[in-house]
């Protein structure tokens, strides 16, 4: 009977498409990344949540060089999106939920974070959005995010994330933005992937979940879910 259990939760969890790591590299004010997170990342999120496991990376072509202890950097927007990049490095490493946001875990909340500071800092407007973005999403320490972004420790934060950027090809990022899933590059994941992410990520999980059969294109796939669960199926019986 234990032997019969065992086999069960086994094929259970074969059965169980795993959580994969999605890392994204971005600037906080280049229209391709707005784009990109409003348009493809966010709606994907929202419907593949449990499966997908985001790792933001805000940097892009921006440089930096240390002059004793302090950082300078260069962004590929201008100064403003250097502290754009800060702000949305402090808000990843400092964004919590407390006890009375029950529709929200703290990914989530940096996700509603992320994409409404970039669907605002497309406007232009003359004050960089993240105390707006704070309000409307329910982000409740903008305070110690914004203390962050103009002090040491905001620079430290994009300074690492400069690090993670120049490690994923050992070189300046020829793309922003720029996906990784598991933090490797793949050409043709990055050339599909930022106009078709869904797709992208259904190829990534395996077994394919249920979302990703109302996927144009994804018959092949389908039809290897629905043959595994068949198996699935079949051996269960034999075992009972």
């Amino acid at each position: 009977m234990l032997f019969k259990t065992l086999a069960f939760l086994t094929l259970l969890a074969l059965c169980k498409a795993q959580k994969t790591s999605l890392f994204v590299y971005y600037e906080s004010l280049c229209p391709d990344s707005a784009r990109f997170i409003n348009d493809q990342l966010y709606p994907t999120a929202k419907d593949f949540g449990k499966f997908l496991d985001i790792k933001f990376v805000p940097y892009g072509k921006s440089t930096y060089n240390t002059q004793g202890s302090d950082v300078l950097f260069q962004c590929h927007h201008g100064p403003n999106e250097c502290f754009g990049n800060k702000v949305h490095a402090c808000a990843i490493e400092h964004i919590q939920v407390d006890s009375f946001q029950h529709e929200h875990t703290r990914e989530t909340l940096i996700l509603e974070y992320v994409n409404c500071l970039m669907k605002l800092a497309q406007f232009k407007d003359a004050a960089f959005p993240g105390k707006r973005c704070a309000q409307e999403v329910g982000v409740k320490n903008w305070d110690v995010i914004e203390q962050c972004a103009n002090s040491t420790e905001g620079s430290k934060l994009l300074q690492k994330n400069g690090d993670l950027t120049i490690a994923l090809q050992n070189s300046a990022l020829t793309n922003v933005p720029t996906i990784a899933f598991k933090q490797t590059f793949e050409a043709d994941v990055q050339r599909d992937g930022i106009n078709d992410l869904r797709k992208q990520l259904c190829k990534k999980l395996s077994p394919s979940p249920d979302l990703c059969r109302n996927q144009p294109g994804n018959g092949a796939q389908s039809l290897s879910a629905i043959t595994l669960f068949t198996l699935v199926s079949v051996i269960i019986a034999k075992l009972f």
